[in-house]
């Protein structure tokens, strides 16, 4: 094997409109869980699942769509990515206090390493990447 080989785990679920945000959390646990984070990093596991979360919400809530998520693992970052069939990315909003919503930038912004949001020919990706404490601080 050369310097240039990945090893890459991942899994993939599709999630309609009428899929409860906790499916999305429970299935991205149970991953977690098998990557043994659950032990190692609990406090990354609970950041994950809200990005899941929040992710999994807004392809619902705002773009209509069912929400494509995969998550995968390269022994580096753990990928969160959720396609929907909106072409509207993220962006900041100013949410006033007692609003429910428009915190999702700011979510990902203080919990994942790094995030973005890419134009796809059939809406848009979200993707985040989490590494777990003891590699984040390191």
């Amino acid at each position: 094997m050369d310097g240039r080989s990945l090893r890459a785990v991942g899994w993939a679920r599709s999630l309609p409109l009428d899929t409860q945000v906790k499916t999305a959390r429970d299935w991205a646990r149970a991953h977690l869980a098998e990557l043994g984070w659950t032990r190692s990093a609990p406090e990354t596991v609970d950041d994950v699942l809200l990005v899941v979360s929040e992710l999994v919400t807004n392809a619902h809530v705002h773009a209509h769509s069912t929400a494509q998520l995969v998550m995968s693992w390269d022994n580096d970052c753990l990928h969160i990515a959720v396609h929907d069939t909106s072409p509207v990315l993220p962006g900041p909003r100013n949410p006033g206090v007692l609003q429910p919503g428009g915190r999702g930038v700011l979510l990902m912004d203080a919990l994942a390493d790094h995030w973005e949001a890419r134009p796809c020919p059939h809406g848009k990706t979200v993707v985040a990447c989490f590494r777990p404490a003891a590699q984040g601080d390191a």
